[in-house]
């Protein structure tokens, strides 16, 4: 058995993960996928980095789990990142799936691809709380994928503004890049995820691995929302990533 805790990615909450958690569970593993902060519904979005962060740690500490398996999805790989930094001892393994690993000194937004670059804060410029709603047709075409088209709407319908501030916002990773070394580390590549461009060698999935050094590939079959559309494969996926 071994212990998961789960961290989103952008626009979405910690329910997103429920299915996958539930088949993690089924296979005897304790799941845990905490919501950060400046996410779900009614929350204020006027949240910085440090927030998200912050918000993680403190559900781990109020529910006392140590020796865990992290996995950071998108955005939530910058997250992890830092949670490696400020409670090392606790975590177990390192995942990051389809996730961001920022070059130190930089955002999360500085890693994403030009078009984003521009869209996002045009998004957030013209909302009233500086947050961001993914378009449906970004949702259907480059996340979302594999999905037909009333689930890739059920599953829009799922989604929350996401706040611009953490994204921006260059991120002093110099802990996480020393200590790297001794870290144990996994990525998890869906082959079929073209929320960042394929074969990129600047914003690509395989551009952020690389800064980990020495780490486990994993990949799978799926869209960069499997967790919606193949959550059980998804769940199997994440074992092997978190196995000792």
């Amino acid at each position: 058995m071994a212990r998961y805790v789960l961290v989103h990615g952008s626009w979405h909450d910690g329910t997103a993960w429920a299915d996958v958690a539930g088949h993690l569970e089924n296979l005897g593993h304790e799941v845990h996928y905490p919501t950060m902060a400046g996410h779900g519904d009614g929350v204020s979005r006027d949240v910085d980095h440090d927030d998200c962060v912050d918000s993680v740690i403190r559900y781990v500490m109020e529910h006392g789990v140590t020796d865990f398996v992290l996995v950071g999805h998108s955005f939530g790989g910058s997250v992890i990142a830092r949670l490696a930094e400020r409670i090392p001892n606790r975590i177990r393994r390192l995942v990051f799936w389809n996730a961001f690993v920022p070059a130190n000194g930089t955002s999360v937004l500085d890693n994403a691809p030009p078009a984003y670059q521009e869209l996002f804060p045009a998004l957030a410029a013209q909302s009233d709380d500086n947050s961001v709603m993914l378009p449906f047709n970004v949702w259907r075409d480059a996340f979302i994928g594999d999905a037909d088209l009333e689930r890739a709407r059920e599953t829009y319908g799922m989604l929350v503004p996401e706040p611009l501030g953490p994204t921006v916002e260059k991120l002093d990773l110099t802990d996480f890049y020393s200590n790297l070394p001794s870290l144990a580390c996994s990525y998890v590549l869906c082959n079929s995820d073209s929320a960042l461009p394929p074969g990129d060698p600047e914003h690509g999935y395989l551009a952020n691995a690389r800064r980990l050094g020495v780490f486990r590939l994993v990949t799978l079959e799926g869209s960069h929302e499997v967790l919606f559309t193949n959550p059980e494969l998804l769940a199997h996926k994440l074992v092997l990533a978190g196995r000792d």
